[in-house]
Protein backbone atom coordinates (compact mmCIF):
# COMPACT_ATOMS: atom_id res chain seq x y z
CA UNK A 1 0.00 0.00 0.00
CA UNK A 2 1.38 3.29 -0.64
CA UNK A 3 -0.11 6.99 -0.20
CA UNK A 4 -0.93 8.01 -3.86
CA UNK A 5 2.12 6.10 -4.52
CA UNK A 6 4.61 8.29 -2.80
CA UNK A 7 4.71 7.12 0.51
CA UNK A 8 5.05 3.08 1.51
CA UNK A 9 2.15 2.30 4.23
CA UNK A 10 1.41 -0.98 5.89
CA UNK A 11 -1.81 0.27 6.72
CA UNK A 12 -3.62 3.05 6.89
CA UNK A 13 -7.44 3.60 8.55
CA UNK A 14 -9.41 6.77 10.16
CA UNK A 15 -12.18 6.49 12.59
CA UNK A 16 -14.72 8.92 10.71
CA UNK A 17 -15.28 10.41 7.54
CA UNK A 18 -15.41 13.93 8.04
CA UNK A 19 -17.87 16.46 6.37
CA UNK A 20 -18.23 20.46 6.54
CA UNK A 21 -20.52 21.07 9.36
CA UNK A 22 -20.64 17.69 10.58
CA UNK A 23 -20.99 15.98 13.72
CA UNK A 24 -16.97 15.32 13.61
CA UNK A 25 -15.96 18.92 12.47
CA UNK A 26 -17.68 19.72 15.75
CA UNK A 27 -15.93 17.09 17.36
CA UNK A 28 -12.42 18.24 15.98
CA UNK A 29 -13.43 21.73 16.73
CA UNK A 30 -14.19 21.00 20.44
CA UNK A 31 -10.70 18.67 20.26
CA UNK A 32 -8.42 21.51 18.90
CA UNK A 33 -9.85 24.49 19.94
CA UNK A 34 -11.83 24.56 22.82
CA UNK A 35 -9.31 23.06 25.41
CA UNK A 36 -11.62 19.18 24.92
CA UNK A 37 -8.53 17.81 25.38
CA UNK A 38 -10.46 14.57 26.71
CA UNK A 39 -12.69 14.36 23.03
CA UNK A 40 -9.14 13.03 21.19
CA UNK A 41 -8.35 10.21 24.24
CA UNK A 42 -11.47 8.88 24.13
CA UNK A 43 -11.55 9.07 20.02
CA UNK A 44 -8.18 6.52 20.66
CA UNK A 45 -9.68 4.36 23.15
CA UNK A 46 -12.65 4.00 20.94
CA UNK A 47 -9.81 3.19 17.75
CA UNK A 48 -8.25 0.71 19.50
CA UNK A 49 -11.26 -0.54 20.64
CA UNK A 50 -13.09 -1.25 17.03
CA UNK A 51 -9.73 -2.75 16.08
CA UNK A 52 -8.11 -4.51 18.46
CA UNK A 53 -10.13 -7.87 16.68
CA UNK A 54 -8.38 -7.15 13.63
CA UNK A 55 -4.68 -7.39 12.72
CA UNK A 56 -4.09 -3.09 12.48
CA UNK A 57 -2.13 -3.33 15.49
CA UNK A 58 0.09 -6.22 14.58
CA UNK A 59 3.90 -5.35 15.24
CA UNK A 60 3.42 -1.81 15.91
CA UNK A 61 5.83 -0.60 17.86
CA UNK A 62 5.29 2.79 18.56
CA UNK A 63 2.44 5.28 18.44
CA UNK A 64 3.60 8.50 17.25
CA UNK A 65 1.71 11.55 17.10
CA UNK A 66 1.93 14.50 14.38
CA UNK A 67 4.22 16.88 16.64
CA UNK A 68 2.99 20.60 16.83
CA UNK A 69 5.90 23.08 16.11
CA UNK A 70 6.73 23.86 20.29
CA UNK A 71 5.46 27.69 19.72
CA UNK A 72 1.71 26.23 18.52
CA UNK A 73 2.27 23.72 20.82
CA UNK A 74 2.87 26.28 23.88
CA UNK A 75 -0.39 28.61 22.32
CA UNK A 76 -2.62 26.06 22.60
CA UNK A 77 -1.33 24.04 25.32
CA UNK A 78 -1.08 20.75 24.08
CA UNK A 79 -1.01 18.66 20.52
CA UNK A 80 -4.50 17.30 19.79
CA UNK A 81 -3.02 14.70 17.96
CA UNK A 82 -0.84 13.84 20.94
CA UNK A 83 -4.33 13.24 22.78
CA UNK A 84 -5.63 10.63 20.60
CA UNK A 85 -2.17 8.68 20.43
CA UNK A 86 -2.28 8.77 24.14
CA UNK A 87 -5.75 7.17 23.95
CA UNK A 88 -4.58 4.67 21.28
CA UNK A 89 -1.47 3.82 23.57
CA UNK A 90 -3.30 3.65 26.94
CA UNK A 91 -5.57 0.92 25.86
CA UNK A 92 -3.27 -0.65 23.69
CA UNK A 93 -0.20 -1.50 25.28
CA UNK A 94 2.06 0.08 22.43
CA UNK A 95 4.56 2.60 23.74
CA UNK A 96 3.94 6.38 23.07
CA UNK A 97 6.76 8.25 21.02
CA UNK A 98 6.36 12.06 21.60
CA UNK A 99 9.75 12.75 21.46
CA UNK A 100 11.71 11.51 18.26
CA UNK A 101 9.72 13.34 15.59
CA UNK A 102 9.51 16.76 15.89
CA UNK A 103 8.48 20.24 13.42
CA UNK A 104 11.35 22.14 13.13
CA UNK A 105 9.73 24.76 11.11
CA UNK A 106 6.61 26.70 12.34
CA UNK A 107 3.97 26.73 9.17
CA UNK A 108 0.71 28.27 8.65
CA UNK A 109 -2.42 26.26 9.01
CA UNK A 110 -3.22 23.50 6.03
CA UNK A 111 -6.77 24.67 6.37
CA UNK A 112 -7.54 26.61 3.28
CA UNK A 113 -4.52 25.15 1.08
CA UNK A 114 -4.59 23.69 -2.20
CA UNK A 115 -2.95 20.59 -2.55
CA UNK A 116 0.59 21.63 -3.98
CA UNK A 117 0.39 24.24 -1.23
CA UNK A 118 -0.36 21.92 1.43
CA UNK A 119 2.67 20.19 0.10
CA UNK A 120 4.88 23.40 0.13
CA UNK A 121 3.78 23.98 3.49
CA UNK A 122 5.40 21.00 4.76
CA UNK A 123 8.45 20.27 2.80
CA UNK A 124 11.47 19.86 5.01
CA UNK A 125 9.40 20.36 8.30
CA UNK A 126 9.70 17.68 10.03
CA UNK A 127 13.55 15.68 11.29
CA UNK A 128 14.17 13.13 13.99
CA UNK A 129 15.99 13.43 17.35
CA UNK A 130 17.26 10.27 17.27
CA UNK A 131 17.09 8.58 13.75
CA UNK A 132 18.03 5.06 15.21
CA UNK A 133 15.59 4.59 17.58
CA UNK A 134 12.73 4.15 14.71
CA UNK A 135 15.22 1.56 12.87
CA UNK A 136 13.74 -1.55 12.30
CA UNK A 137 10.18 -0.59 14.12
CA UNK A 138 7.06 -0.28 13.12
CA UNK A 139 5.35 2.79 13.89
CA UNK A 140 1.71 4.24 13.63
CA UNK A 141 1.79 7.75 12.78
CA UNK A 142 -1.28 9.40 14.40
CA UNK A 143 -2.80 12.63 13.16
CA UNK A 144 -6.38 14.11 13.90
CA UNK A 145 -7.51 14.29 9.79
CA UNK A 146 -6.18 13.51 6.33
CA UNK A 147 -6.72 15.21 3.50
CA UNK A 148 -4.29 15.26 0.78
CA UNK A 149 -1.84 13.44 2.53
CA UNK A 150 0.82 16.23 2.26
CA UNK A 151 1.68 16.21 6.24
CA UNK A 152 1.69 12.08 5.74
CA UNK A 153 4.73 13.14 2.76
CA UNK A 154 6.70 15.97 4.57
CA UNK A 155 6.87 12.98 7.68
CA UNK A 156 7.93 10.66 5.13
CA UNK A 157 10.76 12.83 4.23
CA UNK A 158 12.43 12.76 7.63
CA UNK A 159 12.06 9.22 7.98
CA UNK A 160 12.70 8.19 4.30
CA UNK A 161 16.32 6.75 5.45
CA UNK A 162 15.62 4.60 8.28
CA UNK A 163 16.60 1.65 7.99
CA UNK A 164 13.55 -1.10 8.34
CA UNK A 165 11.25 1.46 9.26
CA UNK A 166 7.69 0.60 8.73
CA UNK A 167 4.50 3.22 8.87
CA UNK A 168 0.91 2.59 9.22
CA UNK A 169 -1.19 5.29 9.68
CA UNK A 170 -3.90 6.26 11.79
CA UNK A 171 -6.40 9.45 11.83
CA UNK A 172 -9.47 10.68 13.58
CA UNK A 173 -10.81 11.93 10.33
CA UNK A 174 -10.28 11.36 6.32
CA UNK A 175 -11.34 14.72 4.38
CA UNK A 176 -12.31 13.73 0.79
CA UNK A 177 -11.82 17.13 -0.32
Amino acid sequence: MALGGRVPLQQATSLFIFEKDGKVQNLLHALKYESQQNIGVLMGNTFYNDLKASSFFEGINYVVPVPLHKKKQASRGYNQSECFAKGISEVSGIALDTTTLVRQLETSTQTKKRKYERWENVKDVFALSDPAAFRNEHILLVDDVITTGSTVEGVWQALKDVEGIQISIATIAYADK
